[in-house]
């Protein structure tokens, strides 16, 4: 609940920030590389403490998450290395790029004509930090959710309406931090990590049909993997009666049990291990 508070309190204050055209030049923001570990650390601290790779799979797509971040910071605080390549292209000299200047995207729409640098900052900072204050709360929220099942197959809470929100949620982190600061190796490995992250979640359906049978596969069928919409059947009509228990509503052809089982008070509960 810290981080989530935390989130929160982040959003609010970038929300309430004044509208500013000008920053810290380039020579006051840039060589922070205390900056660089601090953060770094917190955040790469932050995914392997919920995500908790186990396998050797999980610590490649754990080890190349935590790639995406400290080059990230590295270039947000250290050493603009897109900057330096890009700049030259554009005819501009890099001392041009202080801090509002480097976040790339409101520079590109203040070049465009279509609003200030202050306020492309703005757009850019909330859209940004909103994505990952989200992403933050599915990541931590989730993860609580998977250690209260305690083994059990997890259809309640935030897993009622997406299948996997810890894995949403560090998508979302991936793509806001591409939003307010764009570089050239986190935007060439965000959809290696989405894709990566896909292809998890998918194996990870299927060993929990492996494992629990029936009702996995039937809550497969009836909650999306990552958007909650089209609204799926589960929201609709309340938690599930799982199908172990009602056999005389199986199916044997088409896409499982009738869509109008009614909630019985019963907990469901995904990952089987937390």
């Amino acid at each position: 609940m810290v981080v989530i508070g935390l989130a929160g309190w982040l959003l609010i204050k970038t929300i309430r920030m004044r509208v500013m055209d000008m920053g810290p030049p380039p020579e006051a923001w840039y060589g922070n590389w205390r900056g660089v570990a601090v953060v770094s650390a917190i955040f790469v601290g932050f995914v392997l403490a919920f995500i908790r790779p186990r396998r050797r799979a999980e610590w490649g797509r754990a080890g190349l998450y935590s790639a995406f971040l400290i080059s990230l910071f590295t270039e947000m605080f250290g050493l603009p290395l897109t900057i330096y390549l890009l700049a030259p292209a554009l005819g501009l000299s890099p001392k041009v790029f202080g801090l509002h200047e480097s976040h790339l995207w409101a520079f590109i729409l203040a070049e465009a004509g279509v609003m200030t640098l202050g306020h492309g900052v703005y757009l850019v900072m909330v859209t940004s930090v909103a994505l990952i204050a989200v992403g933050v709360t599915l990541v931590a929220l989730g993860w609580q959710q998977v250690y209260a099942g305690r083994g059990t197959l997890v259809m309640t809470g935030l897993y009622r309406h997406v299948r996997h929100p810890q894995y949403l949620g560090l998508i979302l982190i991936v793509v806001g931090f591409n939003i307010q600061w764009p570089t050239l190796p986190t935007l060439l490995m965000a959809p290696v990590l989405i894709v990566a992250y896909d292809l998890q979640a998918r194996r990870e359906d299927a060993e929990l049909e492996a494992r629990f049978g029936p009702d996995a596969g039937w809550y497969r069928r009836r909650v999306n993997a990552f958007l909650p919409w089209p609204r799926p059947l589960l929201a609709r009509y309340g938690n599930p009666v799982p199908l172990s228990q009602r056999p005389d509503l199986w199916q044997t052809e088409g896409d499982g049990p009738a869509p109008f089982l009614s909630p019985v008070g019963r907990n469901g509960g995904q990952r089987g291990e937390p």
